[in-house]
């Protein structure tokens, strides 16, 4: 658990961020076999730059993380350098994502991003909620088709208009 307020030498500061990004094309790919690879890549990353990770899911189609980044860093280059080097290391790591991700478009341009203030158990409970809630989403979406060959007729929905 983060303190209340990191400083620096003459700064005291509290800056918390909710980001979310996503992979090339909504890929669900981050949950199969590299999903712990990838999670140790993102936490070597924001430790190189003095990022804290208060909370963090990989998701099969996204990834959500609450972090806490000190102010000599600004956000949007901080994502660059998370997103552009987490990709080459991806590559580097797994040579066969090479073939499915053409030119080293590992993660999809632009990310999510809200500052946290005084209510980061609120956003904390939403990320742990969150895979939860896609896996029952993903339950609920599933459609059972019948077998078009057994002879039952269609169902017709008149259209109106």
């Amino acid at each position: 658990m983060a303190k209340k307020e990191s400083s620096l030498s003459h700064t005291k500061w509290l800056c918390k961020y909710h980001l979310v990004f996503t992979p090339k094309y909504r890929r669900k790919i981050i949950y199969n076999q590299y999903r712990e690879s990838l999670g140790k890549i993102l936490r070597q990353l924001c430790n190189y730059k003095g990022v804290e990770i208060l909370e963090g899911h990989l998701m099969p189609d996204h990834v959500h993380m609450l972090v806490s980044i000190p102010p000599k860093i600004s956000f949007s280059s901080f994502m660059g350098y998370l997103k552009g080097k987490s990709a080459l290391m991806m590559f580097d790591a797994h040579a066969n994502l090479k073939y499915k991700f053409g030119n080293r478009h590992f993660w999809s341009e632009g990310y999510y991003v809200s500052t946290v203030g005084l209510n980061e158990a609120t956003i904390k409970k939403y990320i742990q909620e969150q895979e939860r809630a896609d896996i029952i989403r993903d339950k609920l979406s599933v459609k059972e088709y019948e077998d078009p060959f057994r002879g039952k007729p269609a169902i017709q929905i008149p259209l109106q208009g």
